[in-house]
């Protein structure tokens, strides 16, 4: 406690900001896991369990955009906790006896899920740019993808959680562990986090939701068919894929998205290095297309591998690594130019309207997911997902070519 108090205010903000993200992170991979498993294993088609998550990326896509709203008018902490008290919440309604798990049901626990994810995420990302001085370009992307990658990474541990708790505990008393956790997590937030963090110093303008600022504009297009593409395979086809066609169990399927999504998130931190920080600038538009760019190829060479006769278990995961590494760098990249683009002032206006794309993505990629896969087989999710990777590339060439020198 000593050495928090020699801590500058602004750093007590961001540990404060960053523990409830991880918190939150951690019950989200790990819901959206038990979810997928146990409804599985009750019978339901991969469709079916897409449409479980139809009202958590709905929802997700209206939160970011009327969020970035409250954000600016009653300030990031309040946006942040209210985030926390409705995903517990949402656990809570899930610890309801399994005749009253209906599909309806579930999709309404997930709706509430989803608005308490992107409130909590929105409100994260953009408390960094009031955190960060806006001179130091440097420090800004250094400071967003340590945020990021840590987030990712903890979302993995949440997959593995989520499949070990499943195995352990079954699925009530999985997510009631979770609620109760969580729920201390939202009570020492309210103590803690600075009032008014992020309130716009003048009321905000209901119709200042669209963001009216190109670069805006052309990043959020970029990021939702990034995102798209991730989602289109890597939600519902890839673990119904390995527990159907590996023979995988519980604890294999959320052992392996778990490492791979830690792996993910280290990458995500590191990305600053990666694409040329040290060099003396920080990315731009260039770099934004080169990454997406070599990201498209990936899919497709495991679209074309799987049914050349290799071994599918050494295809899969050999392009899922090359894929992970790729990806987590374009992600890293885009968070770190929308925090950069946005205005300071009412800075979750911006952020939260480039979320909304992120959701959206989400939403397209998976619904595509559930219904490519059971229609047409993994092979063809993944040129789908190669498919909406050339769109962000091609997109991001419109983007502004360079950023400033690294301050």
């Amino acid at each position: 406690m000593g050495a928090l108090s020699t801590l500058s205010p602004e750093v007590r903000q961001y540990l404060v900001v960053t523990g409830n993200y991880w918190a939150f992170t951690l019950t989200d991979g790990a819901l959206r896991m038990l979810v997928v498993l146990h409804f599985y294993s009750l019978g339901y088609t991969p469709l079916e369990i897409a449409a479980l998550f139809l009202f958590y990326e709905i929802f997700g896509v209206v939160t970011n955009l009327v969020g970035g709203y409250l954000g600016a008018l009653i300030g990031l902490n309040r946006t942040m906790n209210i985030g926390l008290a409705l995903q517990v919440v949402a656990l809570l309604m899930l610890t309801v006896p399994g005749d009253w798990l209906t599909v309806v049901w579930v999709m309404a626990a997930q709706a509430m899920s989803g608005v308490a994810k992107d409130l909590n995420k929105m409100s994260a990302k953009s408390s960094i740019k009031l955190l960060v001085p806006d001179c130091d370009q440097g420090g800004l992307y250094k400071w967003v993808a340590l945020l990021t990658g840590s987030k990712n990474a903890l979302k993995g541990v949440g997959f593995f959680l989520g499949g070990a708790l499943l195995a352990l505990m079954g699925f009530t008393g999985a997510v009631l562990a979770m609620a109760l956790a969580l729920g201390v997590v939202w009570l020492c937030s309210l103590f803690l986090l600075k009032r008014d963090l992020g309130k716009a110093k003048a009321r905000p303008k209901f119709r200042e939701l669209l963001s009216k600022s190109r670069r805006i504009n052309i990043l959020s297009a970029a990021r939702m068919f990034l995102f798209g593409a991730r989602d289109v395979w890597f939600v519902i086809a890839l673990p119904v894929y390995m527990s159907s066609v590996f023979g995988w169990d519980y604890w294999m399927v959320g052992g392996f998205m778990a490492s791979w999504v830690i792996g993910y998130g280290i990458v995500q931190s590191v990305a600053p290095a990666i694409t040329g920080k040290k060099a003396g600038q920080v990315p731009g538009g260039r770099a934004a297309f080169g990454w997406a760019a070599a990201l498209a190829l990936i899919p497709a060479a495991i679209a074309l591998a799987l049914p050349s006769g290799w071994s599918p278990q050494w295809v899969l995961l050999g392009g899922l690594m090359l894929f992970g590494v790729l990806f987590a760098v374009n992600s890293s990249l885009h968070s770190y130019l929308i925090v950069s683009y946005a205005q300071s002032d009412g800075v979750s206006l911006d952020v939260g309207f480039y979320y909304m794309s992120n959701a959206m993505g989400r939403l397209i990629g998976t619904l595509l997911s559930g219904w490519v896969y059971q229609a047409y087989g993994l092979e063809a999710c993944l040129w789908v997902s190669s498919a909406f990777v050339l769109a962000a590339a091609a997109i991001s060439l419109g983007l502004p070519r360079h950023r400033p020198m690294v301050s």
